[in-house]
């Protein structure tokens, strides 16, 4: 069933514009000649009509190109109608496969043929060396591979149903995680929509089952964990101990998902883990406008997507859903240790773990954290609070750009900030753009001093400190952009970190300068982007970071030999 809450969309991609429309790019047909140079890679082999090429759910799907008649690709069948649906069939010259073919996760369609057929099976194994042998091809197939994913985010297809109420805590903790690993999701919200009331009745799930995920097989996964969630929807890593990379880059914001591209482009066995999903704190930015190349601004999510995408195609695995929680080893080979047990073995690691977001000191913060408490102003935030009030702590950038985000909804939007105005911690065009708004308002000098609501925030009260004035407004979210703290207490006693927690980098144990700015005081570890002591708290710079720092593994690996 369709709810009022349509199909997700890819973050930072246009909602309005069907991808499936651009047929000739979403469906190409290969040249004979291109056919040809695909056979140094597979084997062509004749199927029977009905043969299954492969099911959603299994991993490392072949890929096939069409010699002679029709393949078809289907999607598991809605609710109440479960025979399996044809999403669009294949004849010759086209070909099979969408992004999971470069992040080696579990297909979200399956495919068999219809008719009697001839095809070319290149093996999972060998699709990115095709690709990187042809460039021609591979660039008609990444965009295909794209454009299919975009259309199945964009149309609901093979999509796992969220059913709960949209403004809970949990709710919004699995449909972020959902949505910014670019997995297909239908919201039904449980509090305003009779369809999703009536829904759950139907499945006989109670207040306490909820949010409960439905997956495309009608399994209901009651209010699940990241980890439970991630391995059912075939989105997890699973590693063996005795299987060594020759990098591990922890993190996947922009500097590691920088580092994991120049890395696995240069030939190196890389391997990114991220505990929630690629883009750090950038992914969470609304629009970031100063970022090189990108003069109409780009999403954070949208930055993150194209870069993640990018690593995978040179090589890169990206494992979502596991923290790194410590590190075994204080010499290469390194071991860390994950948080559900599991070992990854490395000669080399970039440590680019990020930052958290810092939390006000406020009576009843904790309970209204993602119910009207948020960290982030994307689309999906934004929709939570159309048309409301809303305010934002915080005098940096990112409080900037959410400001003027969060104000084209409708709503006003008000700034408080500790100082006596945004000039020192914002960049000019932010605070020009900010002063302009009619649906901004500045307050200085102010700070939060209560936070009250039932089940969600409903008011809030700041204090102008110097002269205890009190203001209290109904708003319907408040956003913290209050900076972040290192995501490095896994590294205590491994590594010397500074008095707020950095990594300290550039000298050894005993303050001696090393050779590289990025290495730790451990021979063939290193730190990048906002983890890293002295560093600049930039995308850029993180970028920067970590497509530099794979030359000094290149010399440390090189050395190891």
């Amino acid at each position: 069933p369709h709810f009022g809450d349509q199909a997700m969309t890819i973050p930072g991609l246009p909602s309005t514009n069907d991808p499936y429309a651009r047929t000739t790019q979403v469906f190409p047909v290969l040249e004979s000649e291109m056919v040809d140079r695909i056979r140094n890679f597979g084997n062509p082999e004749t199927i029977e009509a009905g043969t299954v090429l492969f099911v959603r759910g299994s991993r490392l799907a072949d890929f096939f190109v069409v010699l002679d008649g029709e393949i078809g690709i289907y999607r598991a069948g809605d609710r109440g109608a479960p025979v399996e649906q044809v999403l669009t069939v294949f004849s010759t010259g086209q070909f099979t496969g969408e992004l999971d073919h470069l992040r080696a996760q579990a297909p979200l369609v399956s495919a068999r043929a219809i008719t009697k057929a001839r095809v070319l099976r290149v093996p999972a194994a060998d699709v990115r060396r095709l690709m990187a042998a042809e460039p021609d091809i591979a660039e008609i197939m990444m965009r295909a591979f794209i454009l299919r994913r975009m259309g199945v985010v964009h149309n609901g297809d093979a999509a796992i149903t969220l059913l709960g109420a949209a403004s809970s805590v949990d709710t919004l903790r699995i449909e972020r995680f959902v949505v910014r690993n670019g997995y297909p999701l239908r919201l039904a919200d449980a509090e305003g929509d009779p369809l999703a009331v009536a829904m759950a009745v139907e499945l006989g799930l109670e207040a306490a089952d909820l949010p409960a995920v439905i997956t495309v097989d009608n399994c209901i996964l009651r209010n699940p964990t990241i980890p439970y969630l991630a391995d059912r929807l075939g989105l997890a890593e699973k590693f063996d101990p005795e299987e060594c990379w020759d990098v591990a880059v922890i993190g996947a914001g922009p500097a590691g998902l920088a580092a994991g591209t120049y890395a696995a482009s240069e030939g190196l066995k890389t391997v990114v883990i991220e505990g929630l999903a690629p883009g750090g704190q950038a992914g969470t930015s609304s629009h970031i406008e100063n970022y090189l190349g990108f003069p109409s601004g780009i999403s954070g999510q949208a930055l993150a997507a194209r870069a993640q995408i990018q690593a995978q195609k040179f090589g890169a695995r990206i494992a979502v859903s596991r923290a790194v929680i410590g590190l075994e080893s204080a010499s290469a080979p390194f071991r860390l240790a994950l948080e559900d047990g599991q070992i990854v073995t490395a000669s080399a690691l970039v440590i680019a773990s990020g930052a958290r977001y810092r939390r006000l000191s406020v009576p009843g913060y904790d309970r209204f954290e993602g119910a009207g408490v948020h960290y982030a102003a994307t689309a999906m935030e934004a929709a939570l609070c159309t048309g409301q009030t809303v305010v934002i702590v915080g005098g940096g950038n990112s409080a900037g750009q959410a400001a003027v985000f969060l104000s084209r909804n409708g709503g006003h939007v008000h700034i408080l900030v500790r100082q006596a105005g945004l000039a020192a911690t914002m960049s000019e065009y932010l605070v020009d753009r900010i002063a302009r708004s009619q649906r901004i308002s500045l307050h200085v000098f102010s700070e939060i001093t209560s936070l009250t609501g039932d089940k969600s925030l409903c008011e809030v009260e700041w204090t102008d400190v110097r002269n205890q004035k009190r203001s209290r407004i109904s708003c319907g979210a408040l956003f913290v952009m209050i900076g972040a703290e290192p995501n490095s207490g896994w590294l205590r006693g491994r590594l010397p970190l500074d008095g707020k927690g950095f990594v300290l980098t550039g000298c050894d144990a005993a303050g001696q300068p090393l050779a590289s700015p990025y290495a730790t005081a451990l021979p063939g570890i290193y730190a990048v982007g906002d983890v890293r002591a002295g560093s600049v708290k930039r995308v850029a710079s993180g970028v920067g970071e970590g497509s530099v720092v794979i030359q000094d593994i290149h010399r440390f690996l090189g050395a190891m030999k």
